[in-house]
């Protein structure tokens, strides 16, 4: 958790605030929507669901992902998200980010939060120069500036040490490839809020200990970043505080390493 800047004796400024957060979505149960009689069977299901109201239509599911999650976070923060598969990690970050709205609660941001690779969409039939060119606009930056920091970004990437990569479509890429590239683009810019899912897993160590270095950079400029990893390792090296999340729930938020050791813990028993 954040203290008082003891060097100024300012308060922590928050820069997201979750509030009893709960999220829901409907997912599509067993069966497939194809073949013969799809089209029917979809009429039927809209007309059942309009004839009850707001219940589910046949053959869906609704799936309670987060159930009351409460957090502050703070300037300067670097916050990992921890827990098993499904444990509710992204579809918080998303909310966070402002694109999958709580169900109950509230989540409030300071600033414009910037989740990696969904801010800076990229395209695979463009070219990667042609992307980071976009990516850079599409996350406010002027052409100047995408001008200024294109080679840093492409060189943070790397995916031109092994070729001219940078030339040809984002199809031809690698996903790990793709990834350090957005996350190379996104990096080229200070946040407020900056939320990373899984972007340190792709790459080798060098990678990595660039990316992580960044990620400190951006604290130092008085930004909040959240990180969704299953490296235990990133968490401990990147971050300074961690929330463990566990079927949707928040069991744990404090100090990176008491957090991930205590889920650590937790794994071996099951």
């Amino acid at each position: 958790m954040a203290d008082t800047d003891t060097t100024t004796g300012a308060e922590p400024v928050p820069t997201v605030v979750a509030d009893g957060v709960h999220i829901t979505y409907t997912v599509q149960g067993a069966g497939s929507p194809g073949g013969r009689g799809g089209a029917t069977a979809a009429l039927g299901r809209l007309l059942s669901r309009r004839d009850r109201g707001k219940g589910p239509a046949p053959g869906t599911r609704t799936v309670h992902a987060v159930k009351g999650v409460s957090f502050a976070a703070y300037k300067g923060e670097a916050i990992g998200l921890i827990g098993s598969n499904g444990s509710g990690k992204s579809t918080l970050l998303r909310a966070v980010a402002g694109l999958q709205p709580p169900s109950e609660g509230r989540i409030y941001t300071r600033g414009q939060p910037s989740l990696l690779g969904v801010n800076a969409a990229l395209m695979g039939d463009l070219t990667g120069e042609r992307n980071v060119v976009l990516g850079g606009l599409a996350m406010g930056m002027s052409r100047e500036q995408v001008q200024q920091r294109y080679q840093e970004i492409v060189d943070f990437s790397g995916i031109n040490e092994k070729g001219d990569f940078i030339s040809l479509p984002m199809r031809t890429y690698s996903s790990g490839m793709g990834a350090r590239l957005r996350f190379a683009i996104a990096a080229a810019k200070s946040h407020d809020v900056l939320l990373i899912d899984e972007a340190l897993a792709t790459g080798d160590a060098r990678f990595q200990r660039r990316s992580q270095e960044r990620i400190s950079e951006l604290r130092a400029e008085a930004g909040t970043v959240f990180l969704v990893s299953h490296s235990n390792a990133a968490i401990r090296e990147t971050c300074d505080r961690a929330l463990w999340l566990e079927a949707g729930r928040l069991l744990m938020d404090g100090p990176a390493g008491e957090v991930v050791d205590a889920y650590e813990a937790h794994t071996r028993k099951k």
